[in-house]
């Protein structure tokens, strides 16, 4: 299993159309296979800090969920809405 762990960083005036593509991104990746949990939270004291908090069944099934066509598609679209790049961490349980 691998989690992933990884804060976006939005623009204050783009917040609604950044939360408009992550709503999509949600829709077509928790059907994916191999897609365990897939879930997004917003700071409370910031809320232009989107956090994802991800689970797959492996490190194959997360490389196919970023070479999916919706991934690449809104991805990039997100990008242009960010102050600045997202932080990503790819996890493995230890204990």
């Amino acid at each position: 299993m691998v989690k992933v762990v990884a804060k976006s960083f939005g623009k204050e005036d783009k917040l609604e159309e950044i939360l408009v593509l992550i709503k999509e991104l949600v829709a077509k990746t928790v059907i994916e296979e191999g897609c365990i949990k897939y879930e997004i939270y917003q700071d409370k004291k910031d809320p232009r800090i989107m956090i994802m908090i991800e689970e797959w069944e492996s490190e194959e099934a997360l490389n196919k969920h970023m070479a999916s066509e919706h991934f690449k598609r809104i991805v990039p679209q997100m990008n242009a809405l960010r102050e600045k790049a997202s932080e990503m961490n790819i996890c493995e349980r230890v204990f």
